[in-house]
């Protein structure tokens, strides 16, 4: 149904009001269609901005959009702590598991069923696993205490392809909700990419002609704590819209509970409308509110709901996309997860899992 020629009444001019107060830099094309999801009316550009302007809202360019610095406030303190140093007398690394960590985990790794036992220990075949993540080294160069190498590195594949770890990581993250005190299930994901170097060994590799960077691309998709919900590995040269789709349906299929996405400008918009009708989900995009291409809507009566607030070197955290960020830096602290050296992409995913299930499990023994 079209309104272009009938007028817009009060109610539906609060609506676009509310629209635009969740998200400043939303553009026009987004708010005709949020408007229609929500009415069930569409609506073209011009009556949109009438009724807007009506209520003292209007589009800005983005260099005029108001920025007030915060006071400065005191240095945060970086370095380690006691947690970091943390070593208890059962680890041999600080990788390595303590007693209550593999408590969490044995039962995954562990066979106890038919079949004669393991010779190796599976908790040592998991430090070894974990001692490769951590420090980056090859197979070939692992500690001589461990297993053989060409037995932890058939093991590891073989625990990749029965999706051991990212059924540790999953089981770990609903527990770490648990004591957020958040549902089990997510209702809410964000998704970005980041592009890595590859190496020597070859595999599926491309160029990333934006960051420069001639390796793989990973995409990962969270929650809004930042936990890893589903990972995709890609050449870099593939673009953030075209690699979107695998890993969104592969997390949506997993995570049904899903109703919000949250991407940014990278993913907007063919490919979040394609999201959106495809998933049946509302899609969010997160833009700068430096955005030369959509400019800002401004309060011209009350100015102050629309303020940028920027820390004093101008950084400007933008909601719900720092999250992902911030996930992605956690991964890089795993020097393995640096450098792509493994030539399949599914090996390369795999060691994410087990990356961020190595960090929910020191989490959840703090």
């Amino acid at each position: 149904m079209s309104v272009a020629n009938i007028k817009i009444r009060p109610e539906h001019e609060v609506l676009l009001v509310q629209i635009v107060k969740s998200d400043p830099t939303i553009t026009l094309l987004e708010i005709r269609r949020e408007f229609a999801r929500r009415t069930g009316i569409s609506i073209t550009k011009r009556p949109v901005i009438s009724a807007l302007e009506r209520q003292g809202v209007v589009l800005v360019p983005s260099n005029k959009a108001v920025v007030i610095e915060k006071a400065p406030a005191e240095p945060p303190r970086y370095g380690y702590t006691e947690a970091h140093r943390r070593l208890e007398p059962e680890q041999d690394y600080p990788s390595s598991l303590t007693d209550a960590e593999w408590v969490l985990v044995q039962d995954i790794f562990e066979n106890k069923g038919r079949g004669v036992p393991p010779r190796i220990s599976r908790r040592v075949v998991v430090d070894a696993c974990c001692y490769v993540v951590r420090s980056g080294c090859a197979w070939r160069m692992l500690p001589q205490h461990f297993p053989r190498w060409q037995n932890v590195y058939r093991t590891f594949r073989r625990w990749s392809e029965q999706g051991k770890f990212e059924n540790m990581h999953d089981r770990l993250r609903q527990q770490w909700r648990e004591r957020e005190a958040r549902a089990t299930e997510p209702t809410a994901a964000v998704l970005d990419s980041q592009s890595t170097r590859g190496s020597a060994q070859g595999g599926e590799t491309g160029f990333d002609g934006g960051k420069k960077v001639k390796g793989r691309k990973r995409h990962l998709l969270v929650d809004t704590l930042g936990l890893l919900l589903a990972v995709s590995v890609t050449a870099a040269n593939i673009q953030d819209h075209a690699g979107a789709h695998p890993i969104v349906a592969d997390g949506f299929a997993k995570y049904p509970s899903i109703q919000t996405l949250y991407v940014d400008n990278g993913y907007a918009g063919q490919c979040a409308q394609t999201i959106s009708q495809r998933h049946d989900v509302q899609v969010k995009v997160i833009r700068h509110p430096a955005n030369k291409n959509v400019g800002r809507w401004v309060d011209s009566q009350q100015l102050d709901l629309f303020v940028v607030q920027a820390d004093a070197k101008g950084f400007v955290p933008q909601a719900k996309r720092w999250v992902v960020e911030r996930s992605h830096a956690w991964n890089d602290r795993a020097r393995r997860l640096a450098v792509h050296y493994d030539r399949l992409p599914r090996i390369a995913e795999a060691w994410v899992w087990l990356a961020q299930g190595r960090m929910l499990l020191r989490r959840l023994t703090a």
